[in-house]
This record gives C-alpha cells, sequence and structure tokens, in this order.
C-alpha cells in the first residue's frame, strides 16, 4: 500500500556557483553547475562518492560522468523553470522508496554567458517550426515569454480590476530584498549601475518590453549554478548542516501553449499546491514564507492566488505597502532579491530551493548569503516553481523541527 512520503527526507545544505550573475569571463553550464556540486557537498560534509541519485534537467547523465560515479537513481524531467520543485518531490518518494539515502538536486545555467559562446556551441536551432506555438501564435505577433506573459497581466487588470501600479509594488518589494543580498546583481549602485532602491514609479515608467510589462516587472538574464542536497530521514541526522524537511510536494501541467489556456488568471498551481498542502497536512493559513517564481510580476501575482495565500484576483495585496518586503505586516515573499532583482538564469527554481533552505536552516545572514535584516524567523515556507507559459508547476511545502 502506498504511504505518505510527508517528512521521508529533508534538504540538509544547500549552495551556489562560485561566481553568479553577470561574469566577466564567460562559463558554460556544467562549469557552473560543478562548482554548486563541489560547493554544496563542502557545506554538508560530504564528497561526491557519497552522492547516490542525480537531478538535473536532461543532463544527469553528464553530471554523473563529470564526477565519475553510477548513481543508484536519476531523474532528466524538463518542464521548464519548476523542474527543481519537481526532482525535490521524486527524490522524496524516492527515499522513501528505499532507493537511496543522499542525492544532489543541480542546474547550471548560463543565461548571460551563452551570448558570448561560438555560433552553435549552446545546442541546436531553437523551436519547432511545425509546433503550435510556431504555427497559431507566432502570426499573431506573440513570440517569446514577454509577450505571451503580457497577455496574462492584461487579463488580470481586465478581470479583476488590478493596475500596473498594484504589480509595480512587487518589483519595488523584491528590490528592497535584494538590498539586503550582497550576490544580488540588483543589490547596490556598486553591483550594477541600474542597482539600488526603486520605486513604483520608477517601474512605471521604464522601458516597455510589451504592454503593459516594462522592464523592471521583467526578470534578468543572468549566469546562475546551485545544487542541492536530500537525504533520508536516518541519513538526515548525520549532517552537520541542520535538516529542513519536505513536508508535502505537488506537481501539475495545466497546457503546453497558452493557446490552450482555459484562464489566463490561472494557473496549474492550484492543484500542485492542494497536493503538496494535503501531504503535508497543512493549509496556506500555516505559511510564513512564500518563495514564488518571477519571471514577471504577474507571474508572482498569479500563483499567490493560486497558492491560496490570498483571494482571487487579490494577488499584489500580498505587497501592499511593503508588507512582503523586509520588515513588513504579511509574510516574507522572495526574501533573496528574486528572479526581477536577485538572479534569473532562465529556469530559476533552483534558486528558490536554495533560499527557502537558507531561510528556514537560519543560515540567509551570513555575511556571505545576507546583511542584517534579511534573516526571517519563519518555520514553514511554501515553495513554487513555474515552468513554460504559466504551463507546469511543481510545490513543496517546507518546514523545520
Amino acid at each position: 500500500m502506498p504511504s505518505n512520503p510527508s517528512k521521508a527526507a529533508a534538504i540538509v545544505a544547500a549552495a551556489e556557483a562560485d561566481e553568479i550573475g553577470y561574469l566577466s569571463n564567460p562559463k558554460t553550464d556544467m562549469m557552473l553547475g560543478i562548482e554548486a556540486i563541489h560547493n554544496v557537498c563542502r557545506e554538508a560534509g560530504i564528497t561526491t562518492k557519497d552522492i547516490e541519485g542525480i537531478a538535473n534537467p536532461g543532463g544527469a547523465n553528464s553530471y554523473a560522468e563529470y564526477l565519475g560515479i553510477v548513481p543508484k537513481w536519476v531523474d532528466t524531467t524538463a518542464v521548464g523553470g519548476c523542474s527543481f520543485q519537481i526532482h525535490v518531490a521524486h527524490m522524496l518518494a524516492a527515499v522513501n522508496a528505499g532507493m537511496l539515502d543522499i542525492g544532489v538536486v543541480v542546474n547550471g545555467q548560463a543565461g548571460y554567458s551563452r551570448r558570448s559562446f561560438p555560433r552553435g556551441a549552446a545546442g541546436g536551432p531553437g523551436g519547432d517550426a511545425l509546433g503550435p506555438d510556431a504555427q497559431f501564435m507566432t502570426p499573431y505577433g506573440v513570440m517569446g515569454a514577454p509577450s505571451q506573459y503580457s497577455h496574462a497581466l492584461t487579463r488580470h487588470m481586465h478581470q479583476w480590476g488590478s493596475t500596473k501600479e498594484d504589480f509595480a509594488e512587487i518589483a519595488v518589494s523584491t528590490r528592497k530584498w535584494a538590498m539586503l543580498n550582497p550576490r544580488a546583481v540588483m543589490h547596490s549602485k556598486e553591483t550594477n549601475p541600474n542597482g539600488g532602491p526603486i520605486s513604483v514609479d520608477d517601474v512605471l515608467n521604464s522601458r516597455i518590453i510589451s504592454w503593459p510589462l516594462n522592464i523592471l516587472d521583467c526578470c534578468l538574464v543572468t549566469d546562475h549554478g546551485g545544487a542541492v542536497i536530500v537525504a533520508s530521514a536516518a541519513a538526515a541526522k548525520s549532517f552537520r548542516t541542520p535538516p529542513v524537511w519536505i513536508a508535502g510536494a505537488g506537481e501539475a501541467i495545466g497546457h503546453a501553449t497558452m493557446l490552450e489556456m482555459k484562464d489566463y488568471t490561472a494557473t496549474s498551481a492550484a492543484a500542485s499546491g492542494g497536493r503538496a498542502y494535503k501531504m503535508a497536512g497543512l493549509g496556506p493559513e500555516d505559511m510564513e514564507m512564500a518563495m514564488i517564481y518571477d519571471s514577471f510580476t504577474v507571474t508572482v501575482g498569479i500563483t499567490a492566488e493560486m497558492l491560496g495565500l490570498t483571494k482571487r484576483g487579490e494577488g499584489p495585496s500580498l505587497f501592499a505597502g511593503g508588507a512582503a518586503g523586509p520588515g513588513g505586516s504579511g509574510i516574507p515573499i522572495n526574501t533573496n532579491g528574486g528572479g526581477l532583482s536577485f538572479n534569473h538564469s532562465g529556469m530559476y527554481g533552483m534558486q528558490l530551493l536554495v533560499e527557502a533552505y537558507r531561510q528556514l536552516s537560519r543560515t540567509a545572514e551570513d555575511g556571505i548569503n545576507g546583511l542584517p535584516g534579511k534573516q526571517v524567523d519563519a518555520e514553514t515556507c511554501i515553495v513554487n516553481g513555474t515552468g513554460g507559459s504559466l504551463s507546469a508547476t511543481g510545490t513543496l511545502v517546507l518546514t523545520v523541527d
């Protein structure tokens, strides 16, 4: 009979590549990912030979080869930015089934460095000329993520009466968190000429990318490598780093192309979130922190509604008046500065995992990962990743003892 895998495993360590952001010397995906694995093993006090399972979107075999190991378990699930939340869910199930005790979820992504690679070095031609996006969306001028997500924001404003000002509050809040994160691209004028504080007016007056999305509504495109170690409940006790328990997990896919999206203001996060809450035996009212995929401001607003953190149509209200920011009156959200101001390499789900672990393990403010005011006192966290065009979602409920 199937059993509830809640807390059968924990994330016991998290780390990033040596350098992230806009690198002056380009690095490849593999270089960034291997640096992250090296660093997370050092944090956890293990060697790469202790790794029994590897998860990465499409590249687990290459990582195993590079590390010189023969894993017991692999996962190459690739459904966009939420792949890593889903990897953790799959690893939890595998641990519960007795297939492994220690695994790593890893990603390296040269979102910025890629532009420096020789033609063809980053892969073959992109897109399917006979696919639904190419046949039915591109002819209408819908090309790329910004133009697709702008449809969602336009619909939200029409259907629920929200405004661009409401969503601009999300960008302002995440920037405040970035200013407490020394590794954030937009931490300060010293880290980037466009860094430092921003206002709602700054967001509204920034360059239009695809109406109604301004550039400050859109994520960065950077380099990042990240990795987390997942261990069984028994093995977790032997680590020198504190465990953050995987209490609940859920995954869902609502559509592939936005042409088939039934409601531009509703995503499969309602389903994946509901499954994660049920496994954990907790609900939205029990969440003390949220890490929500923020490819765009509208992604956060809609996802917050789907996760039950607020009513339909009121997602941006969580950020009003700085409520979700440092020292705010609401639950803290995207405490690393988010994809909007910290780092977004293309698939942002790994950054969510790393920050969630740091916050819950009380290592978010240690002179490297954060400045005074960044560490929160939450003991529960909802982590949600989004993949594709508001398509796939993976949700985790994480808790500490």
